[in-house]
């Protein structure tokens, strides 16, 4: 028996370096996303299900707080890859610089917030909101830009809008709470939690009304793809693993591995918050942005007076990854 002890022991010490070196082996991804929300479940899903951890990838996430916070420290180096709208590259693109921040892969296809109300409305209308003030994000940012795109296609005129851009994206809930404006955007768990606690009612669901949109994307410089280009491929399949997962399981499975990346968000919450992203068909299947969306992007920026020319599909968006990382899981 001690021969056996002994011998157990020395195998022991033997894996020690091999774990220690298969850990030093990853690569780590600073990653700074939008905000953090069960909108963005895949990615949170690739991590808790060891997808990214199969790949040798390893994820650090910032919450940027808005857009433009995300593509700047993209462009300053900070972050190696920037989670939020694709009109955050297009902007810089459009200025001209060399390194072009690239959309790489897509994630999700339609907008993912809720637009909460003060009283409750069963038979909510659009129209409803004529008069009203409404926190619906920064200026220039896509949900600010794709609420005033449905506010106008319901018939709205610029006298008709009272759109408060004054609220930074991540401050607005709280704005709302303490009593700045009629109605608020917000996403998931946000919205069922601040219904849940009494403090406002979710009256309708902004994806729904502004259709199919490339909402959230993936972005990095154009130097530093051509640099990681077997990381992002494998960062893309551990990503459509997790949406496949995400559209194919019931909300209650796909909440117990998502409960520690919201620890003060209760597991009832999550999964009504799943079960909303499910409905409203959220998460791109091939994570591929399609220029027919991208032509509808610039006609919405274009229609808030925010796009000073219109640019080609190619000039920021780069699908080949994401294709190859979908054939390599076929």
């Amino acid at each position: 028996m001690k021969k056996l002890m002994a011998i157990l022991g020395a195998a022991l010490i033997a894996l020690l370096p091999l774990s220690a070196c298969g850990g030093s082996d990853k690569t780590t991804l600073k990653i700074n996303e939008v905000t953090h929300s069960v909108f963005y479940a895949p990615m949170y899903l690739a991590d808790s299900l060891g997808y990214f951890e199969e790949e040798g990838i390893e994820i650090e996430l910032t919450n940027g707080g808005g857009a433009d916070a995300v593509m700047a420290s993209v462009l300053s180096g900070d972050t190696d890859i920037g989670f939020c709208g694709p009109e955050a590259a297009l902007y810089v693109a459009l200025g001209g610089t060399k390194d072009v921040p690239t959309v790489f892969g897509q994630l999700t296809k339609r907008d993912g917030s809720f637009l909460v109300g003060r009283q409750p409305e069963e038979n909510f209308q659009w129209e409803n909101l004529k008069g009203k003030e409404i926190l619906a994000g920064r200026r220039g940012g896509v949900p600010a830009m794709t609420f005033e795109y449905i506010l106008r296609e319901h018939g709205f005129t610029d006298a008709d809008i009272d759109l408060n851009f004054e609220v930074a994206f991540n401050l607005m809930t709280a704005a709302f709470e303490e009593g700045t404006a009629d109605y608020c955007t917000m996403f998931e768990p946000t919205a069922s939690e601040y219904q849940a606690a009494g403090k406002g009612y979710i009256v309708a669901a902004v994806g729904e009304a502004g259709g199919e949109v490339p909402y959230t994307s993936f972005i990095a410089k154009r130097s530093w793809i051509d640099s990681h280009e077997e990381t992002v491929k494998g960062f893309l399949r551990a990503l459509l693993r997790a949406v496949e997962f995400a559209e194919t399981k019931e909300p209650d499975e796909i909440a117990t591995y998502l409960y520690k990346q919201f620890p003060s968000t209760s597991y009832a919450s999550i999964t009504t918050s799943i079960k909303s992203y499910q409905k409203i068909d959220a998460w791109v299947t091939d994570m591929a942005m399609t220029e027919k969306s991208f032509d509808r992007l610039q006609d919405i920026i274009e229609s808030a007076g925010e796009l000073p020319r219109r640019a080609e599909f190619s000039l920021f968006v780069d699908n080949h990854y994401v294709q190859e990382a979908a054939k390599s899981l076929r």
